[in-house]
């Protein structure tokens, strides 16, 4: 794939200071960028001198002011939204392989399959009975669908996940590698010195436009429904119990682990290993801040951090004392000492 600079700019709507006529053969970071790659740089510390690239071309917030010597010998192509712009040239330069419709002849279906327009069913699939698939769904090998599954059109599974009966995907779904969806929750009673399962018959329902990450584990309701809403982006090795809610357009980043029965809001951002425990509901638009404990229920709109969670800028603070608490302990055995000894005069 082969473009020019001009083309380029109608494509991104970018305005270019350079050479329009210049031949771009590819998309690249800004350190990993050759003569004849374009780039972009949204950050300071790469627009303060675009020099520290190879790359032909660079993309630019439309705020970037001009300096000929910062971009002597490199085209630059302005926008209001340099990374959006690029990852549409990223599609440009590597469009996605186009798979002809097909069932594999190893593909192993049950009873009373129904299939939309177009469908794509790798090699060693297994679909139970009763299982129905919308247009454009593509499985691909080694994926489990056990029985009476709703699969929406639009939906892409990749290797090994495994769907657990009575799950429902919405449409324009992606589901990464190893996910399983709709396992038993954590459930047991205790009777005596046993452990007792406890047994599960609800299903996990995903919402559209969806995108489920690797290795992700999302428990079915041990009655009722666990939901994942419209719109949900969920990182690799997350996990999230039976019953749990999570409100539309919510990220979870890695490792987090969401007990069960809890209630995430819209808009909700979950950072990386982050911990909630179960029977909580985090209000509309709240930040979980890397690490933090939930342990009780988050009003909207707040941001919270730390063990136990805590507003952001108090858990601020205790970070700071906490590198300082090996010094006022050695301050605070001193000064008892010393008060010790005036009572003792």
């Amino acid at each position: 794939m082969e473009q020019i600079v001009k083309e380029i700019a109608k494509l991104i709507h970018a305005k270019v200071i350079g050479n329009s006529s210049f031949l771009i053969k590819g998309v690249s970071s800004f350190d990993d960028a050759g003569s004849h790659d374009i780039t972009f740089a949204i950050e300071s510390k790469y627009l303060s001198d675009l020099q520290q690239t190879k790359a032909g071309a660079i993309i630019v917030p439309d705020t970037f002011k001009f300096d000929k010597y910062h971009c002597r010998n490199i085209i630059v192509l302005k926008t209001d939204n340099p990374k959006a712009s690029f990852f549409k040239l990223v599609s440009l330069f590597h469009p996605e392989k186009i798979k002809s419709p097909c069932i594999h002849k190893n593909a192993d279906i049950g009873y009373h399959v129904k299939f939309g327009k177009n469908p794509i069913v790798e090699s060693n699939v297994f679909i139970g009975d009763n299982v129905k698939i919308g247009d454009n769904v593509h499985l691909m090998p080694g994926v489990y669908v056990g029985d009476n599954v709703f699969i929406g059109d639009n939906t892409l599974i990749k290797p090994n996940v495994t769907l657990m009966e009575n799950t429902r995907i919405g449409n324009n779904v992606i589901i990464h590698s190893g996910t399983v969806i709709g396992s038993d929750g954590f459930g047991f009673t205790q009777d005596a010195d046993t452990h007792e399962k406890i047994i599960h018959t609800g299903y996990v329902h995903i919402g559209n436009h969806v995108e489920i990450g690797a290795c992700n584990t999302i428990d079915r309701g041990t009655l009722g429904m666990t939901i994942i809403g419209n719109g949900v982006k969920t990182d690799n090795l997350v996990h999230i119990a039976h019953n749990v809610k999570i409100g539309d357009n919510t990220l979870i980043v890695a490792q987090v682990g969401i007990a069960g029965s809890t209630r995430l809001g819209r808009n909700v951002i979950i950072a990386g290993k982050a911990g909630i425990t179960g029977h909580v509901t985090i209000g509309d638009n709240c930040i979980v801040g890397p690490f933090a404990g939930v342990y009780s229920d988050v009003p909207e709109n707040e941001i919270v951090s730390g063990i136990p969670h805590m507003p952001h800028g108090q858990w601020r603070k205790v970070v700071r004392i906490i590198s300082r608490l090996p010094e006022m302990r050695k301050a605070l055995f001193s000064f008892e000492k010393r008060l010790k000894n005036l009572e003792n005069k």
